[in-house]
């Protein structure tokens, strides 16, 4: 393209102030500050100058200097400026507790009686017969402790603090004693030694990786001692020649040395796994009864509300807790405290359980309906993209979030194959689509597995394929 072609086009560009008046602009100004319209006009104006000057092959023509281009190139950045970073997404990948994905899956029952109360002040701590200040944790430890038989509770932002929160309370400057083989690691390389040290506890490991006995927490008790840990290992398994210390044998140990035995359940089950066929894995009620003082637990897995930490046990205890200083850097916000006490109280009917809460629905969803599934799944997406290549499969999907990692969970697949895109951009394109899909890819194919995709998500999931394979 020559000069004065080049010039000739740049003359003809519209002005801010010309598209500022136009019709559409004076939409978009109702709904954004007006200082962002311009700039979006603004940086939408300036690459396309960019493209002109820098076009040595004439694709910057007139078409693209009209003020209708301009509107549309700008409005794609308002859009972007203005659209949520943090929004829906559909889960297709068979991890029933993403962690990249939020983990639970909050039960709507939970959210449409959070969503007008949020509106306007709520009761967080303030107690309603005397009117005075109150703690916060307390409108939800009548709910925890009926469900799980501790006599108090409080709640936290997680259960790494939760962790440091204990220790800090009831071992700084005194020595806890944990079995080698439970000093896990979490995700982002949180390391619970680096957690202890934190929390001015002083380690003191015992055993091996594979075996720990009772003799070995016995040795290691010295007048320092204060707190004996046990933490299950819900993210990890150690199998074949192994062997740990049950909870009442640990719990009659610190008890007759005056000691507190502290129990990190991970993932925080309040009902038997094996009813929905998977092992069982220690329960929270379980750890109360055979005597643990303290148990934490995570409240976004298997309890399925927001994210947060549950500390439970004895009342003398649980204060002690509550008036640690860094109790108030860890406490949890309103609509943490209100999503875990309606999702808690799920819990109290097993079969509304099983009906309302998404992560106990999808897990018992039979191999026969996810079957139903997948082929309707198969059909809508033949349907909106012809060009796909469709085959339902047998796979199997996981639990997740450190919660029974070695457990597979039998499931339906759609695998998807479009000509011309490979899997992980036909996978990228699906993430990137207004309905967002995050699919795996197995065999160099995309697959999305049924087991996390909600029924009225089928068609969005299939339109958003079409969509992709373009």
């Amino acid at each position: 393209m020559t000069s004065p072609v080049k010039q000739d086009l740049l003359r003809k560009l519209p002005s801010v102030d010309k598209l500022l008046a136009s019709s559409d602009v004076a939409d978009w100004l109702q709904r954004h500050p007006r200082a962002l319209v311009v700039q979006c006009l603004r940086d939408a104006l300036e690459e396309l100058r960019r493209h002109i000057a820098n076009d040595t092959g004439g694709r910057c023509g007139a078409r693209h200097v009209t003020e209708e281009y301009v509107l549309s190139e700008a409005l794609r950045r308002l859009e972007a400026r203005t659209r949520p970073h943090l929004r829906g997404a559909i889960n297709a990948t068979g991890i029933l507790l993403h962690t990249g994905l939020g983990r639970s899956v909050w039960p709507e029952r939970v959210v449409d009686s959070m969503v007008e109360e949020l509106k306007g002040y709520v009761t967080l701590a303030v107690d309603r017969e005397t009117g005075k200040r109150s703690d916060r944790d307390r409108r939800v430890e009548y709910i925890l402790t009926e469900l799980t038989g501790a006599e108090a509770a409080t709640v936290v932002n997680n259960n790494a603090a939760a962790t440091m929160l204990v220790l800090a309370s009831l071992a700084a400057g005194r020595e806890t004693i944990v079995s080698r083989g439970q000093l896990i690691e979490i995700g982002g390389a949180f390391r619970l030694p680096d957690v202890m040290a934190q929390s001015g506890s002083r380690l003191v490991e015992v055993g091996t990786t594979n075996r720990t006995h009772l003799a070995d927490y016995a040795g290691a008790i010295t007048e320092a001692t204060a707190v004996i840990l046990r933490v299950h290992p819900s993210n990890f398994r150690v199998v074949g020649f192994t062997s740990e210390v049950p909870l009442e044998d640990l719990a009659a140990l610190a008890h007759a040395r005056g000691l507190v035995l502290f129990d990190d359940l991970g993932a925080g089950a309040l009902v038997d796994l094996a009813r929905f066929g998977l092992p069982h894995e220690p329960t929270i009620q379980e750890s109360i009864a055979a005597g643990a003082d303290v148990v934490i637990a995570s409240t976004d897995k298997l309890i399925g509300a927001g994210q947060g930490g549950i500390i439970l046990g004895r009342a003398s205890l649980i204060e002690r807790i509550r008036q640690h200083p860094l109790a108030r850097a860890f406490r949890a916000d309103k609509a943490c405290l209100m999503a875990l006490e309606r999702t808690l109280h799920l819990f109290r009917d097993p079969d509304c359980l099983a009906r309302e809460h998404p992560l106990y629905r999808m897990l018992a969803t039979p191999v026969e309906a996810l079957e139903a599934r997948a082929r309707a799944l198969a059909g809508a997406v033949g349907r909106s993209a012809p060009a796909a290549r469709t085959e339902v499969l047998e796979g199997v999907g996981y639990l997740g979030s450190g919660s029974l990692p070695t457990e597979q969970l039998p499931t339906r697949l759609v695998a998807v194959a479009v000509e011309g895109f490979g899997a992980e951009e036909l996978a990228r394109r699906l993430r990137m689509d207004e309905a967002c899909v995050f699919a795996r890819i197995e065999n160099d194919r995309v697959v999305l597995d049924v087991r996390t995709i909600r029924e009225n998500e089928l068609p969005a999931v299939a339109d958003a394929v079409g969509r992709a394979a373009q």
